[in-house]
Order: C-alpha cells, then structure tokens, then sequence
C-alpha cells in the first residue's frame, strides 16, 4: 500500500511556504518548514521522504522507496500519492521520477491549478533538492533527500571551439599548423610560420594575423610565445578539429 495511502490523512491544515501564494489563495504562511524537519533524517532511513502535517498538526512521513522509479500525486484513486483531501488537486496532478539518485518532480501540464517549488511554479520537470517545499493544491509537502555522502560540484566546463566557429581560412591555417603531427614523426614540432604560408597560398603577415585570432578563440593566448603552438596543435587534435582523414 503507498505510504501517503497508509497514513489515513483526513485533512490538512492549510499551509503555504511562500507569502504571496498564501495571500492570494487564503493560506497560512510559516517560514520555519524547513527547521522542523531538519532533524528529521536522523534515524539512519536511507529513503528520500515527504514531510505532510495531518488534520491534528502532527508531522506525517511519506517515504519514496529507492526501488521505485516513478510514483503519481494526485485526488484521484490508485494514485501512489493521494491527497483525496484537498479538492484543488487535480485527479492526476503530478509525478515523481527517479533519475540515478535523485527525485525529479514533472507536471507537463496535467494539473488545473499547478504546482509549486520554493514558491516558483513549476513548468515541466525539477530535480528536487534537499529541503524544497512543494505546493500541490493547498497541500504543502517538504522533501527531504535520502542520506548519501556529498559529492563535489560539477566543474563548469570550457567553451568548445567547433568547426562552425572557424572561417575555412582558419582550419587551413589550423590544418597546416599540425601538419607536421599529422605526418608521424617522432619528435614533432608545429609548422612554420613559412610553411604554413606556403601551404595555404598566404603571405606570413596574414598567418601571424589568423593564428593570433586561432590563440584567443582557443584561449592560449597567454601563454607564452613558445607555448602557444604546441598547446593550439594539442588541443586542435584532441577535439577533433584537425585528423588524418580532415588533412
């Protein structure tokens, strides 16, 4: 039987976490969800949790089992979450999808009168983070995470040079650079201002011009002058820019 089934709820006191839904809809505010179950993951339960106060005021706990992938929120019967209390949910209002380790809330349009996270209506999917408190109706649910290690922040990557950031003259220049690489020798070094210039039909003024702008878009253009080349040849090949089969 699904938990929020299992808890019997008659009715919930109105309660909203974001001061101006609560205005508008009639409903008394507190800003202190978060702190009241704050504590609450303490007992070593490994599952994410809903956090529900029923019609006496008193916390109720809904779990979301890590086997499951998908649960549903809505009024209606055979709903996994069913909040047959509150006649502004919808029938089918919202999902649950587990993605790896986390929870993602979805309503792509199935509620009439929408769904909230942190006071901001949602509009598709949102990966739920510890401590969100979601607005189903008049119906407020907190969520808690389940209890894993932290795991460091995604580094923000570097912009891609693409081919579609380069003029031809560019990658002909960029080609000529590595050709040298691109040859097999052993102990490789770039091509010559010079060659590079007679590979490409160009005088050395307008090479020197079009890999100091290859410098910048690829940015190694501080590095120093016996550096640059090497590092643009490097990260030319590695991205697949330049190949034995483009050359």
């Amino acid at each position: 039987m699904p938990a929020a089934t299992a808890l019997g709820l008659s009715a919930l006191i109105p309660y909203c976490p974001d001061r101006r839904i609560c205005s508008a809809r009639g409903l008394r505010w507190s800003g202190s969800n978060r702190g009241e179950v704050s504590t609450a993951l303490s007992d070593g339960d490994p599952s994410s949790r809903l956090f529900l106060r029923d019609g006496s005021g008193r916390q109720q706990t809904t779990a979301l089992p890590a086997g499951t992938d998908r649960l549903t929120i809505g009024r209606e019967q055979g709903s996994d979450i069913r909040i047959e209390w509150d006649t502004e949910v919808s029938r089918l209002h919202a999902q649950l999808e587990r993605v790896g380790a986390d929870w993602v809330l979805v309503d792509d349009g199935l509620s009439r009168n929408g769904t909230y996270v942190n006071g901001e209506r949602l509009t598709g999917r949102r990966r739920l983070r510890d401590g969100d408190v979601l607005l189903v109706g008049t119906t407020t649910m907190t969520y808690r995470g389940a209890a894993t290690p932290p795991s460091p922040e995604t580094r923000v990557g570097q912009d891609v040079v693409t081919v579609l950031a380069l003029t031809s003259t560019q990658r002909s220049v960029l080609e000529a650079l590595c050709r040298p690489y691109l040859a097999g020798a052993t102990y490789a070094t770039p091509a010559t201002n010079q060659q590079i210039a007679d590979e490409v039909y160009l005088s050395v003024d307008s090479v020197k011009t079009h890999l100091r702008t290859l410098f910048h878009k690829f940015g190694v253009e501080e590095l120093a002058q016996n550096q640059k080349r090497a590092k643009l040849v490097e990260l030319a090949l590695r991205s697949g820019l330049v190949s034995d089969r483009r050359a």
